[in-house]
């Protein structure tokens, strides 16, 4: 790994260095270039778990993810799996960055749908591949189904006319908060919280605080597609009464949808 880490505060992002170029176009033969698979596994549930990923699965030499996320797909491949958290994560991609050089066919897992909320992982797993192969291997997304799709069918609230923005990510959110906060009351908000300092509630509370009504119907749907799914119908007014806290007494699962509509 580069002696030159990311500062998820000061950066750079890594979401800039996975975001930086498009992808090459597709080599057809079969002498083309070795090729990482940065997968969405869903929102939990197999049956959300698309054929393309699954298969890019069951290729690999190698998988490498979080360890909630590895557990998802872990009886779906004969692969040695490279399971991490925040602490281990640079160590963790570093030995799959080294299988992909000695030439495992590897594959990194991300919840959901890569491009909704796992960009900042898709960089780390791009940059290590790139610097341990010499940029001689390639890294592409294989989309999946997100909870933040499927939130927004059980909201009913069509995705042209509303504005998507993740806080689940590192670093600083003034941007997102931002875009956030002027689409509010205009077109409907798909939130993915941070869990715990940017839970439903504090957004709700943020929401309030730049104007928006607190009678706006506001949804907070957790845990979408399990067994165990609950969606709380609410507003945003009685929403905000739910701000603050930690992880030890949140109000709602770190594995939540804020859906408010205009």
């Amino acid at each position: 790994m580069s002696d030159d880490p990311y500062d998820l505060d000061a950066g750079p992002d890594p979401a800039d260095y996975a975001a930086a170029d498009p992808e090459p176009a597709r080599e057809r033969t079969e002498d083309g270039p070795q090729t990482v698979h940065a997968v969405g596994v869903g929102p939990g549930n197999p049956e959300y778990l698309v054929p393309r990923a699954e298969r890019a699965i069951w290729e690999a030499d190698v998988v490498v993810g979080f360890e909630t996320v590895v557990d998802h797909v872990r009886d779906r491949t004969d692969a040695d799996l490279l399971t991490c958290g925040y602490g281990d994560e640079a160590a963790a991609l570093s030995a799959f960055a080294d299988r992909v050089a000695a030439g495992d066919r590897g594959t990194a897992v991300l919840m959901g749908d890569p491009n909704h909320s796992g960009y900042q992982f898709v960089g780390k797993v791009e940059r290590a591949v790139d610097e341990a192969t010499d940029d001689a291997v390639e890294t592409r997304v294989v989309p999946g189904v997100s909870s933040l799709q499927v939130a927004a069918s059980r909201a009913r609230t069509p995705m042209e006319d509303a504005a998507f923005v993740t806080l689940h990510k590192s670093g600083d959110l003034t941007g997102p908060l931002a875009r956030l906060r002027r689409a509010a009351g205009s077109r409907h908000l798909l939130v993915l919280p941070r869990p715990f300092d940017w839970m439903p509630g504090d957004i709700a509370a943020d929401l309030l605080d730049h104007g928006a009504a607190p009678d706006d119907a506001a949804l907070v749907c957790e845990r979408l597609t399990h067994d165990d799914e609950s969606i709380t119908r609410t507003t945003l007014g009685r929403l905000a009464t739910r701000a603050g806290g930690g992880r030890d007494d949140a109000s709602f699962s770190d594995l939540s949808v804020l859906v408010v509509r205009r």
